[in-house]
């Protein structure tokens, strides 16, 4: 299952929200804090994130493309892909990919487009 997002930014600005974990926080809703010795990920990071309702999970970076991919497991269980996609110049498509059971989190997906948008896009 995927859903997407156009975004009025270049895909290296969108690339950088995506992999800096200090932004996970801004833009993910289920995402409070993040624990990770690297600030931005690579292929085979691991670190810890606080969920909204303050339970900790671990995650390791299982698939590392830059600037157009990236995957991961949370707490051993294969979780959202980040797609970007070049759109012409100065834009792109961000694509969330999920399982098709996750479908009720598409919701939460939506929302981290939206806040992913916002952030790209100002000043």
């Amino acid at each position: 299952m995927r859903i997407s997002q156009s975004i009025e930014a270049p895909i290296e600005k969108v690339w950088d929200i995506l992999t800096d974990t200090r932004q996970w926080p801004l833009w993910g809703p289920s995402v409070s804090a993040v624990d990770c010795a690297q600030r931005y990920i690579s292929a085979g990071a691991t670190g810890r994130v606080k969920t909204v309702i303050g339970i900790w999970a671990s995650f390791q970076i299982i698939r590392f493309e830059p600037p157009y991919y990236w995957n991961w497991q949370v707490a051993g269980v294969p979780a959202t892909g980040h797609r970007l996609e070049p759109v012409g110049s100065g834009r792109c498509e961000l694509v969330f990919e999920m399982p098709a059971l996750a479908f009720p989190y598409t919701l939460v997906c939506r929302r981290a487009l939206n806040n992913i948008t916002r952030l790209a896009c100002r000043g």
